[in-house]
């Protein structure tokens, strides 16, 4: 999907799908199925996106049996280098097709709003993710 994504090929990009996906876009745009996710990605890569590169990053994989699995992971675009700070959280939903094949059933895409989220996490910390909790330093001897 990445190496598609980078050639701007709408049609392998759609082919990582199922027929039958839903995809749902940052600003909560809704496609339904794989015809809908590679044409709109057709219009993308021709108009909005036609120079920027993907930058991705997984941050968990669970398997739910054999044939299903539920990837996050953040990502972003970018015209130079990789973004430090990737700018949108992402979950893929995987099913082992019949013919062998791992595609995405279901895509959303969140971006994030680091200055709401500190500042939630100042005035309640108790909605800080435990994966972002710092663990206590030990005094000094």
């Amino acid at each position: 999907m990445i190496d598609a994504w980078q050639r701007h090929d709408a049609q392998a990009h759609g082919a990582r799908f199922t027929v039958d996906a839903t995809y749902i876009t940052f600003v909560g745009t809704y496609y339904q199925g794989r015809a809908d996710i590679v044409e709109s990605h057709r219009t993308l890569f021709e108009k909005h996106l036609k120079g920027p590169r993907l930058a991705d990053e997984v941050l968990d994989i669970r398997f739910h049996g054999p044939d299903a699995a539920v990837v996050t992971g953040r990502g972003d675009t970018c015209k130079g280098s990789r973004p430090q700070k990737l700018t949108k959280i992402q979950t893929y939903t995987l099913v082992r097709e019949a013919d062998g094949e791992r595609r995405i059933a279901a895509f959303r895409n969140t971006k994030r709003k680091p200055l709401l989220e500190a500042i939630s996490f100042r005035t309640a910390p108790g909605l800080v993710p435990a994966a972002q909790k710092q663990p206590p330093r030990p005094s000094p001897p």
